[in-house]
């Protein structure tokens, strides 16, 4: 089956119930039929100690903590890679980044003088070929609107236009806030248009990331705020969380205003840790503590992000999750949500949180596996990552060494156990090495020119060209 009968199997499938709903129903059987709205909105490097309601004590975030106080906040939930590309196609996707090859941000180049390994030819967009999220939800009767930062395609390939979204508002008016006010313009505009029908709405600011900008009187209102001894205490960014903070409550103020809030599921999250090391104009950014790193590592900090779920009628107000969550998760949440069966030969790699949102049981998961395959510019370095319980292994591609933490008792990752538990340790590498050869992720191969007594300098060499990836049904999407 191509990729073209599939989008038009779901179609056919949510046509026929429609058809089953023209029958005569009570109010109480209609109001129950009906689909919910989406609403995704996706942070750019927010860390997951950037709000109030997870302790920020210097970041104000008055509407998000109103939005976890009517929902479920997770406490561990994770972004699918330490950078952003990766973790927006596995939401796209339902996908594992390493099973998509899809690695790195679409323009990383770091790479050092004589390395120990050499660069893997990963892929530079999001292959045409996969089912995203919007277009499994488009064929259900479900208008699609993507605004702001997309960050999957190369050039003029693989657009959201091209990838199931009907509209797509890829730049605003930027009044000094990284366009996050234009942008929420259209997301409002989105949901007046289409108020009476359900819709999708992915809403990616720009911020929080670099370059950092803001109005000056809201710098001036942090900087007054600011502790030097503080972890947290950049101005800038802090100027740049409040106007996110406004846009998320710009927005639930909408749904208020049309009635629709109750039959509109929101979702708030980040695609990385916070930039927690210096890069560029007044940086750092923020502080990820208690976790260790931030952004470009596979360590807590870089991986770890806020969630918070709404789902009106659904979820318990104000109640908090500690289940372990990825970005790859929501792809099958929402086709359950919305009751779509989706492509039954789309692999998905996630699964549905819905018991987890409904606070009516767990997850039949044993693992969560992380693959970064690349030298980042803050610092990180190749390696993978395996969380199983409240243990995890960090293993470093270009060394082959190996850590050990116990999260529960260490969420910092200051206490590497790996020597004083290797069979624990062993196992979860081999578990490691099993997940990479089942989803046929790129390992670096070693460098037979590598020379340890010379230095290896981070540089930035031409990429390798990708390989090919092969179409589903031999047809490429147009």
């Amino acid at each position: 089956m191509t990729r073209r009968e599939s989008l038009k199997r779901i179609a056919a499938g949510a046509a026929g119930a429609a058809l089953a709903l023209q029958r005569p129903l009570s109010r109480a059987a209609e109001v129950s039929t009906v689909k919910p709205n989406f609403i995704f909105i996706l942070i750019d490097d927010m860390g997951w100690a950037d709000l109030a309601c997870y302790g920020s004590t210097f970041f104000e975030t008055p509407h998000i903590d109103r939005l976890a106080a009517e929902g479920v906040r997770f406490t561990d939930g994770y972004a699918a890679c330490p950078v952003c590309s990766p973790t927006r196609a596995s939401v796209m996707t339902g996908k594992y980044p390493a099973r998509l090859h899809l690695t790195n941000f679409l323009v990383g180049r770091r790479w050092p003088t004589n390395p120990p390994i050499l660069p893997v030819k990963w892929q530079l967009h999001l292959p045409l070929e996969e089912v995203t999220l919007a277009e499994a939800l488009k064929a259900a009767g479900y208008a699609t609107c993507h605004v702001g930062k997309w960050h999957l395609n190369e050039g003029k390939v693989s657009q959201p236009d091209q990838q199931g979204f009907d509209l797509t508002v890829p730049k605003a008016p930027n009044d000094a806030d990284k366009q996050a006010a234009g942008f929420t313009d259209a997301a409002l505009r989105f949901i007046e248009d289409h108020k009476a029908k359900p819709f999708f709405l992915y809403l990616c600011h720009h911020s929080v990331h670099i370059p950092l900008e803001a109005r000056k009187e809201l710098v001036d209102k942090y900087a007054a705020k600011a502790k030097p001894g503080d972890a947290q205490n950049n101005p800038i960014y802090a100027a740049m969380v409040e106007c996110v903070d406004k846009s998320v409550g710009r927005v639930m103020a909408k749904l208020a205003d049309l009635g629709i809030a109750d039959r509109t599921v929101v979702v708030f999250t980040s695609d990385n840790g916070g930039l927690s090391v210096k890069e560029g104009p007044n940086t750092p950014a923020t502080s990820n503590a208690p976790l260790r790193a931030g952004k470009g590592h596979v360590y807590e900090g870089s991986i770890r992000v806020p969630l918070i779920v709404k789902w009106p009628g659904v979820t318990k107000p104000g109640s908090t999750c500690s289940v372990p969550v990825s970005s790859q998760d929501f792809y099958p949440t929402f086709l359950e949500i919305a009751d779509v069966q989706g492509d039954p030969k789309h692999v998905v790699d996630g699964v549905s949180i819905v018991p987890l949102v409904r606070g009516a049981g767990g997850l039949k998961r044993d693992a969560l596996y992380w693959h970064y395959p690349h030298y980042s510019n803050q610092g990180g370095r190749p390696g993978g990552a395996v969380r199983q319980g409240d243990w995890k292994l960090v293993e470093f591609y270009d060394t082959a060494a190996v850590e050990l933490y116990n999260l529960k008792d260490d969420v910092g990752e200051k206490n590497d156990l790996s020597k004083q538990q290797p069979e624990r340790a062993a196992e979860l590498r081999k578990k490691l090495d099993d997940w990479r050869k089942a989803v046929g992720a790129q390992m670096p191969a070693r460098n037979p020119a590598y020379d340890p007594a010379r230095p290896s300098v981070p540089q930035e060499p031409p990429q390798p060209k990708a390989e090919p990836k092969a179409k589903v049904g031999g047809a490429a999407k147009q």
